[in-house]
């Protein structure tokens, strides 16, 4: 009986003991990509079509 509770006590030692290291954890960076813009000249589509359709309905 005395060495069943032996056995028990470095079974939950030895399960404890492995759990981890004192070590600092290692974390990976974060990778982080930012899309390339296919032109620069995006942004002014939309302000110019909008200025396109109020020229057509103003000739109208």
């Amino acid at each position: 009986m005395k060495n069943i509770f032996v056995a028990a006590a470095f079974a939950a030692a030895a399960t404890t003991a492995s759990a981890g290291s004192m070590d600092a954890p290692v974390m990976e960076p974060e990778v982080i990509v930012e899309e390339a813009s296919g032109s620069s000249g995006g942004d002014i589509v939309v302000p110019m079509l909008l200025l396109l359709i109020i020229g057509a309905v103003a000739a109208n």
